[in-house]
């Protein structure tokens, strides 16, 4: 279960999450006024072929399904379990433009793991780094796992 972050900045960036638990009222919010909201929320560089597959395949449910697994409301008041350390080989990247990310909650992830970890931060792309900035979320990992 993804942890409920500690500081104002970081709840305001992870709110949207807790509206996605309204079920059919999060997929109308998404979706209404040719998908404004998704559009806007997510930014993502290839909204129209990211929308034409959620609305051919009918998988907006099932996405947001994710964090109504991964994120439930419940965290607001109370602990969050403990859980295991990861203790796998493990690297973290972010895009300094990410909405809903912050650096300081990423970077602290590190406490999670009993493995070798590193953490690469990515100036400029957003939440879709695999998209805006390929060629440098590509460098980190294979220097990572072959070093």
């Amino acid at each position: 279960m993804v942890r409920w972050p500690g500081n104002i900045l970081e709840r305001q960036r992870t709110c949207y999450m807790l509206l996605f638990h309204f079920e059919e009222i999060a997929e109308r919010w998404l979706s209404d006024n040719e998908w404004t909201t998704f559009r806007n929320l997510f930014r993502h560089p290839d909204a129209d072929a990211v929308i034409a597959d959620l609305e051919s395949s009918g998988s907006l449910t099932p996405a947001i399904n994710w964090y109504r697994a991964n994120f439930h409301p419940r965290i607001l008041v109370e602990s969050s379990p403990e859980l295991p350390k990861i203790t796998v080989l493990t690297m973290g990247i972010w895009g300094s433009d990410d909405f809903n990310a912050g650096d300081e909650r990423m970077a602290a992830s590190g406490e999670f793991i009993a493995a070798p970890w590193r953490y690469e931060r990515l100036d400029g792309p957003g939440h879709w780094p695999q998209w805006e900035a390929p060629d440098e979320v590509n460098r980190p990992p294979l220097d990572f796992l072959t070093s």
